[in-house]
């Protein structure tokens, strides 16, 4: 890793992976002191984490960071994809597809992790979200342990939750080694001689990223300048009274509105499933050969970017 070549003209974009393995590596540290006085029983749930925050020694400050931790890891995922759209999806397809698979089990982490915490919105998000798979037959029995939400679903959305991460960094280390055989991309195309070690001129540049991000998911941690929970989470389940509005976090808003978008229940879950397998699509388009990516990627650029930033618009709307 020391002796790795790397373009000379790479900037703070090629930062955001770097963050984002250190932010996850620290999401599964606190996880595994979160776990051990955790307990997946809908009679207990939301009581061991309180004990957890009143309780324990520094117990609310592994939580606080656990649970700024989640939205940092998909603000920086987002910023990565969307470097990735810009400069890499076409010239390091395995990276790209491996990425995305971790992305998806990111998805999937997050959302059975916010129900964990047994609150309002935990379990009616939670309640919401297994509905929409009621139009597959035993979907809902299989993934619930029952027809509702119930025991069984948090004992199983826990032993995800614990496992998940685990593969995701199995994930990433795959995910390093694709993009260590084919070699980094720069913002002026694939293919380039210009080249220096990592160590030491672009690992300052890493450590100087991880300098201000630290400060600030420290802050954001121990003294909550942004309200980043739904303050209908911190009241323990009423099964007999639904929130008046039900609303994900906002790294699940896009796909949200889709589901929000289309009546039929089927359709905005095909339709979701559709906007993350587009991805997948665009790493087939990529040309023949390196000296021909080289050569092609300002025309590629001229369409691409319009296009990529369209879509984060859209989004964003959404």
């Amino acid at each position: 890793l020391i002796n790795y070549p790397c373009p000379l003209n790479i900037n703070f974009l090629w930062n955001y992976g770097f963050l984002l393995g250190i932010i996850f590596f620290i999401q599964i540290i606190t996880s595994v002191f979160l776990a051990s006085r955790y307990t997946p029983d809908v009679s207990y749930a939301y009581y061991s984490i309180q004990h957890i925050l009143r309780g324990l020694w520094s117990g609310w400050c592994f939580r606080y960071m656990h649970a700024t931790g989640a939205p940092l890891v998909f603000l920086l995922t987002y910023l990565h994809i969307l470097r990735g759209l810009n400069y890499s999806y076409m010239y390091l397809p395995l990276s790209w597809i491996s990425g995305l698979i971790l992305f998806m089990i990111f998805i999937v982490t997050a959302f059975v992790g916010y129900v964990l915490p047994w609150g309002q919105m935990s379990y009616w998000g939670a309640t919401v979200i297994t509905n929409l798979l009621s139009s597959i037959p035993v979907a809902v029995i299989w993934i619930c342990g029952g027809y509702t939400v119930s025991d069984p679903t948090i004992k199983r959305f826990f032993v995800l939750h614990f496992i998940l991460p685990f593969i995701g960094l199995c994930i990433v280390f795959i995910h390093i080694f694709f993009l260590h055989l084919h070699g980094s991309t720069n913002p002026l195309g694939y293919d380039t001689a210009l080249k220096i070690p990592f160590y030491p001129n672009l690992l300052s540049l890493d450590v100087k990223g991880f300098n201000n991000v630290i400060i600030l998911f420290l802050i954001q941690s121990l003294f909550g300048i942004i309200p980043l929970s739904h303050p209908d989470n911190a009241i323990v389940v009423n099964t007999y009274v639904t929130p008046s509005q039900i609303v994900p976090e906002w790294h699940f808003l896009p796909f949200y509105a889709m589901l929000k978008t289309v009546p039929s229940k089927p359709a905005g879950l095909v339709i979701v499933l559709l906007s993350l397998q587009l991805l997948f699509l665009l790493a087939e388009q990529r040309s023949l050969t390196t000296i021909i990516q080289f050569k092609m990627i300002f025309g590629a650029r001229d369409y691409s970017v319009p296009i990529i930033w369209f879509m984060c618009a859209f989004y964003a709307l959404l």
